[in-house]
């Protein structure tokens, strides 16, 4: 007989802990589960401006939350892709659109009668085909045509929004759907001296709560899944070795850009990450080749309008956990491990491990076969998104610090050094076991950082050239007339779902 779960708690908050109590709230009844979230007012967050990719959309539809009300409460804007400055060379720029680059023809990847097109003279470089990129360069949007005919149906987008807000704005999704917050620290944690499974938590002011299941939601302390039942953590910072942050927001000076950028520096790269109201900044660097003093100097003398505050400082280790669930405790979010925000992975990760929890959801003898899929899952969307990290570093061509002549000749996992070898060498990039990035991703990234394949595919190489160029002059004379017909980023927002009144 099936024994169902009773009483489910989630310790801490922030996004992880409100996007895991939103999830279980849009799918659970709470007069059969009782979902309970503790989190103290005195525990801060890492909290930071959010660029985010486009599954989050899928997160957001799963809760039937209404796209313009959640932009308006999170001061959101659209984004089209992150344009990358200085990574493959200094002087060099580049953006990974979201979506496809042109259109594939004949069932070939369009990348390789872009470079059929490059062999005959062409100077473009290949984010020119890109709708989304185009529309960003050009701080101009739209929501997809619904017509699949149409070069607007092309059109890809994310989010940036303000971290803090996103998680009270879930937070009242969650506690309208019976989710019960309990504020407060834990001071004692008592488990079942024969399983080891935690059973309760005491907390500072004298209420325990009890649980069948426990989210560890507490960040870098990692409460329960280490400090608790003692988990290991995957170093990966041999590979990753950018270990320390500075945030901080200032004012726009200028258009708000539908993009993120990332802009390499000496010892590491700056983000920039427009809300409606101002502009996140941050910059990640290593400690083992840039002071803490000159990355802070780094970071305020190029920040584009006038400071907000003071930069704050996080301190981190690239990496993850051995096991995210271990008896009856999962991780979520930075206790489960940290993979620096290049790509724009973070509430994507927490995504994917609440989304593949409910996917396996148990009864209550949590069976070790749920947990062994659930591990293996999410120990390769960490790898996988990880490799993709490393192929910005590892692709350099920059000499001209310590920094990156480590990131350009350090061994780097085998996963990766398959493909870039494979694309390098033929063109070719694939997408493994659903893995999140998809092939248009990999080869934005590849071509952006200045890796060309020394042959194409040889069914387009056949091609006539001239017909070659007047496909891609065709596709692009289309994105470039459907991106004129665009609003302004700006001006799409202040119709479509203007910020709330503070």
């Amino acid at each position: 007989m099936t024994r169902q779960l009773k009483n489910i708690v989630i310790l801490g908050g922030g996004s992880a802990g409100w996007m895991t109590a939103a999830a279980l709230s849009s799918l659970l009844n709470p007069e059969h589960v009782s979902v309970i979230l503790i989190e103290s007012e005195e525990i801060g967050t890492i909290s930071v401006g959010e660029a985010t990719i486009p599954d989050i959309i899928n997160f957001n539809r799963m809760l039937g939350i209404e796209e313009d009300d959640f932009m308006r409460a999170t001061e959101a804007t659209f984004k089209l892709g992150i344009e990358f400055i200085d990574w493959g060379r200094k002087g060099s720029a580049y953006i990974h659109p979201f979506g496809s680059h042109g259109v594939d023809m004949n069932g070939i990847d369009f990348h390789h009668y872009w470079l059929h097109s490059r062999a005959g003279g062409n100077r473009r470089p290949i984010d020119d085909y890109s709708l989304c990129a185009l529309a960003a360069r050009d701080n101009r949007f739209a929501l997809p045509d619904p017509d699949p005919r149409k070069p607007g149906s092309h059109m890809r987008y994310a989010y940036h929004f303000d971290a803090t807000l996103y998680a009270r704005y879930l937070r009242g999704y969650a506690e309208a759907r019976g989710v019960r917050r309990v504020e407060g620290k834990v001071e004692t944690i008592r488990q079942n001296p024969d399983s080891g499974y935690v059973t309760q938590l005491s907390l500072d002011h004298g209420q325990t709560v009890e649980g069948d299941l426990f989210f560890d939601c507490t960040g870098f302390r990692a409460l329960l899944i280490e400090k608790t039942l003692g988990v290991a953590y995957h170093d990966w910072s041999h590979w990753l070795p950018c270990d320390s942050a500075l945030a901080v927001a200032c004012e726009h000076a200028g258009p708000i850009t539908p993009y993120t950028r990332s802009a390499a520096r000496p010892a590491g790269w700056q983000w920039r990450i427009p809300t409606q109201r101002r502009t996140g900044n941050g910059h990640i660097y290593s400690r083992a080749h840039m002071d803490d003093e000159t990355a802070h100097d780094l970071l305020v003398t190029s920040l584009p309008g006038a400071m907000l505050g003071t930069p704050r400082q996080i301190r981190f280790k690239a990496g993850r956990r051995d096991s995210f669930w271990t008896k009856n405790v999962i991780a979520i979010g930075l206790s489960a491990g940290f993979l620096e925000p290049l790509e724009s992975t973070s509430l994507y990760l927490i995504q994917e491990g609440v989304s593949r929890f409910i996917t396996l959801y148990p009864d209550a003898s949590l069976p070790d076969i749920v947990r062994d899929e659930y591990n293996r899952h999410m120990r390769v969307e960490f790898e996988q998104v990880r490799d993709f990290i490393i192929l910005h570093y590892r692709t350099t061509e920059r000499d001209d610090t310590s920094f990156w002549t480590y990131c350009r000749t350090m061994p780097i996992p085998d996963s990766l050094q398959h493909k870039i070898a494979l694309f390098h060498e033929v063109g070719r990039a694939f997408r493994y076991e659903d893995e999140l990035f998809s092939k248009a991703s990999w080869i934005a990234v590849f071509l952006g950082q200045g890796i060309l394949p020394k042959t194409y595919d040889p069914i387009v190489a056949a091609l006539p050239p001239k017909m070659v160029s007047e496909s891609l002059d065709s596709m692009r004379a289309a994105m470039l007339k459907t991106v004129g017909g665009m609003l302004p980023h700006g001006d799409f927002l202040r119709q479509y779902c203007p910020a709330s009144l503070p």
